[in-house]
């Protein structure tokens, strides 16, 4: 079975779509095989690889409420990843979920059906979960083994994770006992400035919660990757972030190979 990676938090523009997007390419590039999951009605995973959402047949949506499974709608991207796409019609999902027993669970047995389907063996899954903490971001965390937390190092970015950590608690309790932190991914950071250190050394004393090194330095070129439908890996090969993420991926996997042990 492979590794189930959510990347989440509630506050928008903290990185998570990069962070799966660029996270997901550095695992292929180091030749695992890597599935992506847009659960995202915005869609900016699914855009940001040169998908366009509205020339989609099958998505996320139609897996989620049962109409299609995961198999139908995956898809391959220049990048290496696989894609699980999404569309603006993912919106409307979540309130459907709402009306029907086991909502939580929705993902979780779609993927399940599709690893024993065995068509494609994945070594990681990463969810790219949307900026809420609504029932789509509760199936990411129900069908996942870890969540990585991205938190832009400022004091009012950080004022959530408290929040996400008692649904992640929650979660635990209720519908995934094997969940775990795997810790806070510093994004869009500025080793200059004495705040960005403060912030990271408030998140650990106050949440117990690992650090994961390195963090991911400040740069415009994120921003323009998706433009390109492509990875900042593939459109900015050089960049320091690039190579952060790139540094991140091979930490991830000689841990997991440690643990396995």
């Amino acid at each position: 079975m492979p590794n189930i990676l959510a990347v989440a938090n509630q506050k928008g523009g903290v990185a998570k779509t990069t962070t799966v997007a660029s996270l997901g390419t550095a695992l292929a590039e180091m030749g695992r095989r890597v599935l992506l999951v847009d659960l995202d009605p915005q869609a900016c995973l699914s855009f940001s690889l040169g998908v366009d959402p509205d020339a989609l047949e099958l998505s996320i949506h139609d897996v989620l409420l049962g109409k299609s499974p995961a198999s139908g709608a995956v898809i391959a991207t220049e990048d290496g990843p696989d894609l699980l796409p999404a569309t603006i019609d993912l919106a409307g999902c979540e309130a459907l979920l709402l009306t029907r027993t086991g909502r939580e669970y929705a993902l979780r047995i779609a993927l399940d059906d599709l690893f024993e389907a065995g068509e494609t063996a994945y070594d990681d899954v990463l969810i790219d979960c949307p900026p809420s903490l609504g029932v789509l971001t509760i199936n990411g965390l129900t069908a996942a083994d870890e969540v990585l937390i991205p938190l832009q190092c400022e004091t009012l970015s950080h004022r959530g994770v408290g929040q996400l950590l008692d649904t992640v608690a929650e979660i635990r309790r209720v519908t995934n006992r094997r969940l775990r932190v795997l810790g806070v991914l510093p994004t869009l950071y500025d080793a200059r400035t004495v705040h960005a250190r403060d912030v990271l050394a408030d998140i650990n004393d106050r949440y117990g919660v690992a650090v994961l090194e390195p963090p991911i330095p400040r740069s415009v070129r994120f921003a323009e990757a998706p433009a390109a439908g492509r990875s900042v890996l593939t459109t900015a090969r050089r960049l320091r972030g690039s190579q952060a993420y790139r540094d991140l991926a091979a930490r991830l996997v000689a841990q997991r190979a440690e643990d396995q042990r």
